[in-house]
C-alpha cells in the first residue's frame, strides 16, 4: 500500500478504518471454529441461493397481461406453435443465465470466505494493530508548522513512530486489502444477486406465458379424450409386459393405434424426404409444419439440446454394473422446462420401469428419441411435435434410476437416448454446437 493510504489510515480516515477493523474482530472472534463456520456458511448461501429463485411470483396484474396477450393471438396451429417455441427458447436461455449466476455467486462466497479466514487467522495480530491506532488517535503527533516550539516534539515522534511503524505498516497494509477486497466482494455480490432476481422474475412471466400457450394448444386438440384415456391404459398395459425398450417400442407401435398412426406417417414423411437434397434445417421454419422438415440422418450437427444444463455422463461410458450406458445424462435445474429435440410423433408417454417418466418419440426411418426422468410429459400419445417445442417439466430432485444411478448429484437429471432400428446409437453427432464450443474449435 502507498504512503497516501497509510497516511489516511492514520490520518482523517483512521476513525473508519478502525471502526471496520474493530466490527470484523469483533465478529470473526465469536464465530464458532472456523471449519464448522465456513460449512454453515455455505449452507446458508445454497438455502438463499434457491429462495432467491424458487420464491419469486409475478404480480396478479403482470399475470393478466400475458392472459390478454395469449387471447389475442390467432388460435391457429402455426400461430400456437410459432409463440410456444419462441417462448420455451426464451426459457432455455433464462435457465442459462441463472445457472451462470449461480455459480459465480458461489465462487463469490468462497472468496468471501477466504478473506474472512485470512481475517480470523491474523486476530490477535490485529488486535495489536487495532491498539496502536487508537493510541496515534488519542495522541496524533504535532504539526512542525504551528509553532516553532512544537519542532522538537515533532522529532520526538518521528523517532518512536519509526521505531514501530515498519512493522505496523506492513499489517495495516494487509489489513487494508482485505478490508478492501471484503468490501468489494461484497458490492459484486450484491449485484449479482440483483440480476437473479431478475432473471427469475422474467423466467417466472415466461413459464406463465407458457402455461397458457400450452393450454390455448391443448384446447384446439381435436382428438377424443375417451379415445386418448383408452389407449394410455393400453400403452401402461404393454409398458408393464415389456421386458426392454425395445419391445416396449415395437408393441406400441404394433398394438396402440395412435403410434401405429405416428410410425405409419413418420415411414412416409422418411419416403418423401429420400431423394431430396439435404439443406439447413431451421427449426422456427414452418411452425405449421404436420411432418419433419428434413429426415432425422439428414439433421445431424443441427438439433438442440432439449434441456440446458451440464452433461453428467456420455454414450459410451462405463457404468455403475459394468456394462456401457447407452444415452446421455445432463443435470438440470429444478423445473426446468424440456423440449423435444427433433420433430416427431410421441408414440409413448407415461411411466416406464427404471425410467420415470418416459417419453418416446419416433422421428422416422427407424430412429426413436427417448427421454426420461421428467417430473411431468406434456406431450400426448400420437401427437407430432416439433424441434424446440416444450414436451416435459423437471421435478426439484433427481430420480433415482438405473440410466442415472451412482452420478453423485442432487440436481434432476433427464437422460437422453437415440435409437436407430431398436439399437442404441450416440446422440453427439446430432447436436448443434454452442457458441462456446465453437469458440474453442
Amino acid at each position: 500500500m502507498s504512503g497516501v493510504v497509510m497516511s489516511a489510515l492514520l490520518g482523517s480516515g483512521q476513525a473508519t478504518a478502525t471502526e471496520s477493523v474493530e466490527e470484523t474482530v469483533q465478529e470473526q472472534t465469536a464465530v464458532a471454529p472456523e471449519v464448522n463456520a465456513a460449512i454453515d456458511r455455505k449452507k446458508a448461501r445454497e438455502e438463499e441461493l434457491a429462495a432467491l429463485s424458487r420464491d419469486i411470483e409475478i404480480s396478479t396484474d403482470r399475470q393478466a397481461a400475458i392472459a390478454r396477450e395469449i387471447r389475442a393471438l390467432d388460435r391457429d396451429r402455426e400461430t400456437l406453435n410459432a409463440k410456444i417455441i419462441s417462448t420455451s427458447d426464451t426459457i432455455k436461455g433464462l435457465e442459462t443465465e441463472l445457472s451462470d449466476t449461480e455459480r459465480r455467486l458461489r465462487s463469490l462466497g468462497e472468496n468471501e470466505d477466504a478473506v474472512k479466514l485470512s481475517l480470523i487467522a491474523r486476530r490477535d495480530v490485529l488486535a495489536e494493530v487495532l491498539a496502536a491506532l487508537q493510541r496515534i488517535g488519542r495522541r496524533p503527533p504535532p504539526a512542525l508548522a504551528v509553532r516553532p516550539s512544537d519542532a522538537l516534539s515533532a522529532v520526538r515522534s518521528a523517532i518512536l513512530l519509526n521505531a514501530v511503524m515498519p512493522e505496523l505498516k506492513v499489517e495495516t497494509e494487509a489489513l487494508a486489502a482485505d478490508l478492501e477486497e471484503l468490501h468489494r466482494l461484497k458490492n459484486v455480490i450484491a449485484e449479482e444477486k440483483n440480476r437473479l432476481r431478475g432473471d427469475a422474475m422474467r423466467l417466472a412471466e415466461e413459464k406463465s406465458r407458457l402455461e397458457l400457450l400450452l393450454s390455448a394448444k391443448r384446447q384446439e386438440h381435436l382428438k377424443s379424450v375417451q379415445v386418448l384415456e383408452k389407449e394410455k391404459k393400453r400403452a401402461a398395459e404393454l409398458a408393464e409386459q415389456a421386458g426392454s425398450l425395445e419391445e416396449l417400442i415395437a408393441s406400441l407401435e404394433k398394438e396402440i393405434d395412435s403410434a401405429r398412426e405416428a410410425a405409419e406417417k413418420s415411414r412416409k414423411a422418411a419416403l418423401d424426404a429420400k431423394g431430396k437434397a439435404s439443406r439447413s434445417f431451421d427449426p422456427f421454419a414452418d411452425p405449421g409444419r404436420l411432418a419433419p422438415a428434413i429426415a432425422f440422418q439428414d439433421a445431424k450437427g443441427q438439433l438442440p439440446q432439449p434441456v440446458a444444463g451440464t452433461l453428467l455422463k456420455d454414450f459410451g461410458e462405463e457404468d455403475e454394473f459394468g456394462g456401457e450406458t447407452e444415452g446421455q445424462s445432463i443435470a438440470t435445474r429444478p423445473g426446468s422446462n424440456v423440449t423435444s429435440p427433433a420433430d416427431g410423433w410421441v408414440v409413448y408417454s407415461g411411466p416406464f420401469r427404471s425410467f420415470g417418466q418416459l417419453l418416446i418419440l419416433n422421428t422416422g426411418d427407424g430412429y426413436h428419441v427417448l427421454l426420461a426422468g421428467m417430473d411431468r410429459i406434456d406431450a400426448e400419445l400420437g401427437q407430432f411435435v416439433l424441434t424446440g417445442e416444450p414436451v416435459g417439466v423437471m421435478g426439484a430432485t433427481q430420480w433415482a434410476s438405473a440410466s442415472t444411478f451412482g452420478l453423485g448429484s442432487t440436481q434432476p437429471i433427464l437422460y437422453v437416448e437415440f435409437r436407430k432400428d431398436g439399437r442404441a446409437i450416440d446422440p453427439t453427432p446430432w447436436w448443434a454446437r454452442t457458441e462456446e464450443e465453437k469458440a474453442r474449435g
